[in-house]
């Protein structure tokens, strides 16, 4: 069994569109989306339509969530958050009924057969929600509440744009990292609170491949260039809201 990961495409369908012509290259038995396909990004609809066209199977990220029922309150939120809110509501009016319902179809997990007695658990968050943080340096308490009655050798997750490869008891923890938002953390000044530091969108788009025969196990964790001034013009040809604000942090190669 040979499978693609990607996920938290975010309306992002250059970036989409550049993994899928490097998976179209490889030998697949099918490719798995970990979530957060539409929302936060300029071309929520068209990326819709490709994962369905391709018949990927998808599970169901947060900020999809919030598209299917917007919480659109910003009372006490900075700046940030509130353009956020501005454009999922933006992306919830760009989407048809169908499309809401597609989201609406999708699955908070997705388990796979990765051959006899070995099996990969799908999710956005964690198995348990959309919204944990399954990181690097996630606390083991944690881990044993987020993985808690979870038997399946292989847990893949999404949420947190970071690329992740992390054992824990008797799994392994994957992470692709992010197809249209990931994340390169610029540290602050040295000494000042590293909350500080500042987050840009790289030139790339991340995915992972795990490929599994007679119980063994191989995952790379990839990446792929991408026209960041694609994804900028996309922006702007959109009607999104402040494209200058989602384009900022954008590094062009």
């Amino acid at each position: 069994m040979r499978l693609a990961l990607i996920s938290d495409i975010h309306g992002n369908l250059v970036s989409l569109e550049a993994v899928l012509r490097v998976l179209d290259r490889e030998e697949l038995d099918g490719i798995v989306c970990l979530g957060d396909v539409a929302a936060t990004g300029p071309q929520p609809r068209q990326v819709i339509e490709l994962m369905k066209a391709r018949r990927i199977p998808v599970v169901l990220g947060n900020a999809d969530a919030w598209l299917i029922n917007p919480n659109p309150s910003t009372e006490g939120e900075d700046e940030n958050a509130r353009k956020i809110v501005e454009l999922d509501l933006w992306c919830r009016n760009q989407l048809a009924p169908n499309q809401l319902e597609y989201l609406s179809s999708l699955p908070a997990t997705h388990e796979v057969s990765l051959g006899p007695g070995l099996k990969m658990l799908c999710c956005h968050g964690s198995p348990h929600s959309a919204t944990d943080r399954l990181l690097a340096t996630t606390e083991i308490s944690d881990l044993q509440r987020m993985l808690s009655g979870v038997t399946a050798e292989v847990v893949a997750c999404g949420h947190t744009h970071m690329q992740m490869l992390r054992r824990y008891m008797n799994q392994v923890i994957l992470n692709p990292g992010s197809v249209g938002m990931p994340y390169d953390v610029i540290p602050g000044t040295p000494g000042v609170n590293p909350a500080d530091a500042r987050i840009r969108n790289p030139p790339w788009a991340e995915y992972a491949i795990i490929h599994s025969t007679n119980r063994v196990l191989s995952i790379d964790i990839r990446r792929t260039p991408v026209d960041c001034e694609a994804v900028i013009q996309a922006a702007f040809q959109s009607t999104m809201p402040d494209p200058d604000w989602w384009t900022r942090d954008w590094i062009i190669a």
